[in-house]
């Protein structure tokens, strides 16, 4: 079984604290023009709330911006559809860019999730895991994590619990810091120009 020391976790949480506090406040005039662009153009709720599992599989909320039309059944249940037509035109943009993840910093900021880490995923998911993928479930999920960096939706479900599986084995401070700084030049150069540059 893997594991990290209560001192890599200290640190680990007050960066947590720190960068999604910064996050919060830096993005603030971002997040209320977001809001703002939301309730002019879509009717419904701005946020998107759904029910993950956690550190040790305790459940919590996950909170993104709403991307997808208000009458569409799957906004009830998993948002994993691609289906163009679900999706509103604000919406593409928002997934785009990564910004429908950033209400995320308040679950990292309450203590539900990390900056860094696996993604949080689903019940119906987490019942399908071997006795090896369930240690996936000992850090807190992620808004990125080593398996967003190195392809993520190009990859397998299978591959992205291995990477997940190694970031906790092999964790450190570093670790985060290099996850991070790749996050940052993936959303703001795009994947492809990330990886040829």
């Amino acid at each position: 079984m893997y594991t990290v020391s209560n001192l890599n976790l200290f640190f680990k949480r007050l960066i947590d604290l720190v960068g999604s506090g910064l996050g919060l406040l830096l993005l603030s005039p971002l997040i209320v023009v977001i809001v703002l662009l939301m309730k002019i153009t879509m009717p419904g709720p701005v946020f998107f709330k759904q029910e993950r599992v956690g550190k040790s599989g305790v459940d919590f909320h996950i909170f993104k911006f709403r991307t997808m039309k208000v009458d569409v059944e799957a906004e009830r249940n998993l948002d994993f559809s691609k289906d163009e037509n679900r999706i509103t035109t604000l919406g593409k943009f928002l997934r785009r860019t990564k910004i429908d993840e950033l209400p995320q910093l308040v679950n990292v900021l309450v203590g539900e999730m990390s900056l860094v880490g696996p993604r949080p995923t689903v019940h119906i998911q987490v019942e399908e895991y071997t006795p090896i993928q369930m240690q996936r479930l000992q850090m807190k999920p992620g808004m990125t994590g080593l398996a967003q960096v190195n392809g993520n939706n190009s990859i397998s479900w299978e591959q992205r619990i291995e990477y997940d599986l190694s970031y906790i084995q092999n964790y450190s401070i570093s670790l985060d810091v290099k996850i991070i700084c790749k996050t940052v030049a993936i959303v703001l150069f795009g994947e492809e120009k990330y990886k040829r540059g």
